[in-house]
This record gives C-alpha cells, sequence and structure tokens, in this order.
C-alpha cells in the first residue's frame, strides 16, 4: 500500500472524545462537532499545524482546507502575523484601557473599505451581527429584520433556527424570511411591512451548508440597495465567511453594491481573535449609543495581527493566489469526477470552493467521498464550503488530488 493509500486511525482521539463527552456539554460542541462530519472516519483533536497543514493528536498530518473554519488565510504560524502579536505582546494586551493599535486598526479599516467611515471591535462574527441588528434598529427607531433563508449569522437568538435547546417563538417575532435571489420577494415582503423594518441583512452570496454555493443574480445587490435606500432600510452585509478572500475591499465592492454595515471576522487576523463592524457616517451617531461590549474586545495583540495580516494580504497577493489554488483543486476534482464515470458539481468562488456529487441525493456520497480523502490525508469537509489559504502550494494541491483520486475509486467500487 502507497503512502497516499495509508488511511489513518483515530484511536487517541476516541479515548480523548469519551473522556471529554463525561465533563464537556456534547464532548465538543458547536461547528467543531463530530456528529457533522464523519464520525470515526475525522480527526476530533488537534496537537499542532503550521503552514497549510495541522496534525492530530493520532499523529495523523492533513492539508488543510477548512483553514480553521476560515480564520487561517496566510497559513498557520505565519511568522510575519506572529511577529507583530509577539511584539504586541510584549508591551500589553488586555488592559483597563484600549491601545493606540485600535485607532491605527480603525483608520486601517476605514482607508482600506470603500463605505466604512468608522469601525468597531468585537471578537466573534456573531458578536458582529448582533451588534450591526442593534445598530439599525437604533437608527431607524423600527423593530423588523429581513434575512434570507438559509444564511448563517451566527448563535444569538435572532438567528438561530427554532428547535434548537432554548431558542422560542418570541425570538424570532420581528425577522421576516425571504428566498435567496428573489428580488421580486424581497419587494413584496417590504410592501407588506412599509415603515417597520430596520434592516436587511444577508451573505454577499449564497453559501449554506448542505448545497451548492449560489451566486447573486446578475443586478440582485444593485436592486436591493436601491429598495433599501428609497425605504429608509439599513444594508447589512455579512461578510464574516468571505471578508478578505475575494477582495481587500471587501465583499460589496467585489459585487458592485455598497453596504451601510460590513461584519468582518475569520480572515481578518489569521485565526486571532478579533471581529469588526464597519459602517457609514449616517449610522455613526446610533452607533455610539449602543452599549454592545466585553472585556477581551479592546485587547491589543489580536489587533497588532490584524493590522499585520492585512497588510500581508495586499503585499503578498494573496488573494489572486487563493483564487489559482481554488481553480486548480476544482479543475482537478472536476476532471478525475470524469475520468471515474461521476458527474461532479463545484460551486463558489474559488477561494471558498464546494465540491459534491451531482446525482448524490442523501449526501451519502458526499460523505463517504471526504471520509476516504480525510483518512488519506487532506482534511474534507462534507457539508461545508471549503477555504483555501495563501499557504497552499501547487505541490499540496496535487497531493490532494491524489488523495481524491484514491477516493474517488472507493466510491466508484461502492456505489
Amino acid at each position: 500500500m502507497s503512502k497516499t493509500e495509508k488511511l489513518y486511525s483515530f484511536d487517541k482521539s476516541m479515548a480523548l472524545f469519551e473522556e471529554a463527552a463525561s465533563i464537556i456539554p456534547g464532548g465538543i460542541y458547536g461547528h467543531f462537532s463530530p456528529t457533522l462530519t464523519v464520525p470515526g472516519s475525522f480527526p476530533y483533536y488537534a496537537a499542532k499545524a503550521e503552514g497549510c497543514r495541522y496534525t492530530d493528536i493520532d499523529g495523523n498530518e492533513y492539508i488543510d482546507y477548512m483553514c480553521g473554519y476560515g480564520p487561517m488565510v496566510l497559513g498557520y504560524r505565519n511568522p510575519v502575523v506572529d511577529k507583530a502579536a509577539m511584539d504586541q505582546l510584549a508591551l500589553a494586551d488586555c488592559t483597563n484601557h484600549p491601545g493606540e493599535v485600535m485607532v491605527k486598526l480603525a483608520r486601517r479599516l476605514v482607508e482600506l473599505i470603500p463605505t466604512a467611515d468608522w469601525a468597531f471591535f468585537g471578537k466573534n462574527g456573531g458578536d458582529m451581527t448582533t451588534y450591526a441588528i442593534l445598530v439599525a434598529r437604533a437608527h431607524t427607531n423600527r423593530k423588523k429584520i429581513i434575512r434570507v433563508r438559509g444564511h448563517y449569522h451566527g448563535v444569538a437568538p435572532w438567528c438561530t433556527a427554532l428547535g434548537f435547546g432554548g431558542i422560542i417563538p418570541e425570538d424570532h417575532m420581528h425577522i421576516l424570511m425571504v428566498n435567496w435571489n428573489d428580488v421580486d420577494e424581497f419587494e413584496k415582503v417590504v410592501r407588506q411591512h412599509r415603515g417597520q423594518i430596520a434592516a436587511f441583512i444577508a451573505q454577499p452570496y449564497h453559501h449554506i451548508n448542505f448545497g451548492d454555493q449560489v451566486m447573486p443574480a446578475p443586478g440582485y445587490w444593485q436592486a436591493i440597495q436601491r429598495i433599501c435606500r428609497e425605504e429608509g432600510i439599513v444594508l447589512i452585509l455579512d461578510d464574516v465567511r468571505a471578508g478578505f478572500r475575494l477582495s481587500m475591499k471587501g465583499s460589496g465592492d467585489y459585487f458592485g453594491f455598497e453596504p451601510d454595515l460590513i461584519c468582518y471576522c475569520k480572515a481578518i487576523a489569521n485565526g486571532y481573535p478579533i471581529s469588526a463592524c464597519v459602517g457609514r457616517k449616517e449610522l455613526m451617531n446610533a452607533a455610539s449609543k449602543v452599549f454592545f461590549t466585553g472585556s477581551y474586545w479592546a485587547s491589543q495583540v489580536p489587533m497588532a495581527a490584524a493590522l499585520a495580516t492585512l497588510q500581508e494580504l495586499e503585499n503578498t497577493g494573496a488573494i489572486e493566489k487563493m483564487k489559482d489554488m481554488g481553480t486548480l483543486l476544482m479543475e482537478g476534482l472536476k476532471e478525475l469526477g470524469h475520468r471515474y464515470g461521476l458527474d461532479v458539481t463545484t460551486s463558489g468562488p474559488p477561494a471558498l470552493p464546494f465540491m459534491r456529487f451531482t446525482e448524490d441525493r442523501d449526501f451519502f456520497w458526499q460523505q463517504l467521498f471526504c471520509a476516504e480523502v480525510t483518512r488519506r490525508g487532506s482534511f474534507f469537509h462534507p457539508h461545508h464550503n471549503w477555504f483555501i489559504s495563501a499557504a497552499h502550494e501547487k505541490k499540496d494541491i496535487e497531493e490532494t488530488l491524489n488523495h481524491a483520486e484514491a477516493a474517488m475509486k472507493v466510491v466508484k467500487e461502492k456505489i
């Protein structure tokens, strides 16, 4: 059996998870839960990471196509970012007051993002989407929010589906749902609730779990922007997942529209914990009246890391490289599918790609394929879009395609 065909085992992961389950709710909770992949065929715990690879506690190494679910954009342990963070740590991190670095980062974002006149910082993407909703309500004195079915905006009650523990119908009382890319439905909802809608919040394109990614239809965002301006509705872009992987100026600029508020996290600091909301000048007064804070939100180390990350993304042409590497991966997977008589559908921008088998109706083939790829050394998530980083090189993609070819053979045999 060749090296690329060696299947990983997860004995230490299983043993540690058994212990964890007795003292941690769910053992591993949230989107990290092994129940969301294929239990027994994926790693449970990471031990170390560098570049585009990480190693689990069983000693198995993976080329990582989830990038920590998005934050790793320049590579794990990036020396430029880590040096900036450690230099700041030598001075101060979490103190009684914010540091000068907060003002520098705010200024950097205002200069970088065309529609940004101010910036506000937190820790998680969900912090910023909830903050943006509060700002929109404070600005408009309205209650209702329009959002798109299937779009993920965090785990606050207003955006978490009914059926999860602790979520009650009253949490969704003023939330109105529309379908992606349907301007007519959006207009209809606006007419039905005219003068009551504070904001429309959406991802820049449709990147749901358990499904293909869908780009905005021609003119979609421009039509949405026009209606929002006419009706006094605050247009919120949740750019947490795609921000700084499509354009340094943000996904609004990439798709040709001008949001009022934009939420960032993930790639902004290459894994250091920070999120940001930027907004137009007209909303700054309302934003200043919203009390939304946390003990660690002014921590200086993540802000220094964010400044370094943004600069390094520009200096190295990282966005173009991620596009090239993602294109190479997707074209290679499509060719492999054709070679083995398996029709493959790819979707999303190359920097945030996803692949599935076109005829696979219940994700069984997908789960089998991703498990087989992962057990050979490349981490593919079966249900969530993948991420490319600037640390991925052509040789990494080629190695992954070898893993994928072996996995295609298994899928072909078993179906």
